[in-house]
């Protein structure tokens, strides 16, 4: 089992790295492996980056549509949103807002 949740590699940075590492698979310069061992680099990189680096807040206002809790992870999908980051104190208005939240330790830990 990962030690990180691999739920960064959905994001942009992720998904170009995974279309990148499968590029490279396929031509043959790197193994499958080399390439399982990127992404958890990468797990590991962005979790301690977002857990360490980031100080910025936000303030989310809206009808919480649907939530669920499965294998540790809660899902909140909001509606009729604004929200608010305290680093730029900006403010942006979204129809829908999905969160997804993690335990800060993987399960069985």
């Amino acid at each position: 089992m990962p030690l990180y949740y691999e739920l960064y590699r959905r994001g942009t940075l992720g998904a170009a790295l995974t279309d990148s590492l499968d590029e490279l698979i396929q031509a043959g310069h790197i193994t499958p492996q080399l390439a399982i061992q990127v992404l958890e680099q990468y797990d590991k990189s962005m979790s301690g980056a977002l857990a360490n680096k980031v100080r910025s807040k936000a303030v989310i206002k809206g009808s919480l549509r649907t939530y669920r809790f499965c294998d540790d992870v809660w899902t909140f999908i909001l509606k009729g949103n604004q929200l608010s980051v305290k680093l730029d104190h900006e403010t942006v208005t979204a129809d829908k807002i999905k969160i997804v939240a993690c335990n800060a330790r993987r399960p069985g830990e």
